[in-house]
């Protein structure tokens, strides 16, 4: 047993280590303020067997977008078929935010029509689509002229526009190839060479911050099919503090009465209860902090739930010890037994509890995953701490 204790004591010295701040707890958005945004994907084009792609195209674009809008661990994942959940903690500007998941920049190269008029300009010009856009783009970046210092956008485009960029350029030499951007020839620069890189540049009268954002904007792409903002909900920093402090003396006011109650009605059985329930949230709290899991309020519900489990264990495991001692067995005896007889019911209450989890995990909405996920690591490490360290601690005494 003292191997046991040895290593149960390690156990609790690297949870605490965990504790450092090197090692931050994950917080939702009800704790630590920011936006809630549901988008609703319109897939009536889309054919049923490429709709689970196309929602996995949305996703990625709008999380490349997130991601240049600068928000700290951001969430971006599917709900259902159709349904899109945007998750951006402590955003200042949600509108911002808003404005640039939602914008789809149409990017498009156009060359004069065959009948254009050689003695008018190019900007009096019709021009007519050449069939390469934003779609055959794959990167988009600012750069500067090194003599002048003038910001521009650089492209590049992947193999199918590498190669329309080709031909377009060749059968326009000396002609100008307008760059539209939604709707607007933002450059009409004159085809000097053919260009059979894939790579061209959009100048025009822009500041650096200008052309940034616009490689931003192109960079991020376009969406493959079009999103509606059905929800938004938005938490402020000052609520997600109130709503954290109240969760944590919920549970600090847990962990108490469970073990007053512990300590008045099972004496010095419940003082072992109460080394073990340290144990256990020392542990299920250090693994929260290393996962990370994203602990929100319904998730802090989930774990302060499983406090209440993992004493339920021990309570059923004191009261079959009391009944062996009662029948005259020794110490040891008794508490084998008492084991043994415990191990079934806890077994079964347990396994039904993460099979719920589980269950809820899988078919529920990302509030309600928070919490299946707290309640299923508080249990798993709840039947280690019922049967193991309890054992452990009683057996040395």
């Amino acid at each position: 047993m003292i191997k046991k204790i040895i290593l149960i004591g390690i156990l609790i010295a690297l949870a605490l280590f965990v504790y450092w701040p090197k090692f931050p707890f994950r917080l939702g958005l009800d704790l630590l303020g920011g936006a809630h945004l549901v988008y609703q994907a319109d897939l009536n084009s889309i054919e049923p067997s490429e709709r689970d792609s196309a929602m996995e195209g949305v996703r990625g674009v709008i999380e490349r977008r997130v991601n240049l809008f600068g928000v700290a661990e951001p969430v971006v994942q599917i709900s259902g078929d159709n349904r899109l959940i945007v998750e951006l903690p402590q955003v200042k500007d949600v509108g911002e935010a808003i404005k640039l998941i939602g914008e789809t920049p149409f990017l498009e190269f156009k060359e004069l029509a065959a009948d254009f008029d050689v003695n008018k300009e190019a900007g009096a010009q019709d021009f007519i689509s050449t069939g390469l856009s934003g779609r055959q783009l794959k990167r988009a970046f600012l750069t500067f002229d090194p003599n002048t210092n003038i910001p521009f956008v650089s492209l590049e485009f992947n193999d199918e526009g590498k190669s329309l960029l080709s031909e377009i350029s060749k059968r326009n030499l000396g002609r100008p190839l307008a760059i539209f951007l939604d709707g607007l020839a933002i450059s009409v620069p004159i085809v000097q060479d053919e260009i059979t890189d894939g790579k061209a540049v959009i100048s025009g009268q822009f500041t650096p911050d200008q052309a940034r954002e616009l490689a931003q904007r192109l960079a991020a792409g376009a969406l493959p099919v079009p999103i509606t903002l059905i929800s938004q909900q938005t938490v402020g920093p000052s609520l997600g503090k109130v709503s954290l402090e109240q969760s944590l003396k919920a549970g600090l006011y847990g962990i108490i009465a469970l073990i007053a109650f512990m300590l008045v009605f099972y004496r010095k059985f419940g003082l072992v209860a109460f080394f073990s329930l340290f144990f256990y949230a020392v542990s299920v709290l250090a693994i929260f902090k290393l996962l990370p899991v994203t602990l929100t309020l319904a998730g802090i519900a989930g774990f302060i739930l499983t406090l209440g489990m993992a004493v339920d264990g021990n309570i059923l495991i004191f009261a079959r010890i009391k009944e062996e001692l009662k029948e005259g067995k020794n110490r040891g005896v008794a508490i084998e037994a008492g084991f043994q007889r415990a191990w079934s019911s806890i077994r079964d209450s347990q396994v039904t509890t993460l099979i719920a989890a589980f269950i809820l995990y899988i078919f529920s909405t990302s509030l309600v995953k928070g919490f299946a996920l707290t309640l299923a690591i508080g249990t798993i490490f709840s039947i280690f701490s019922s049967v193991y360290v309890t054992k452990a601690f009683l057996k040395s005494r």
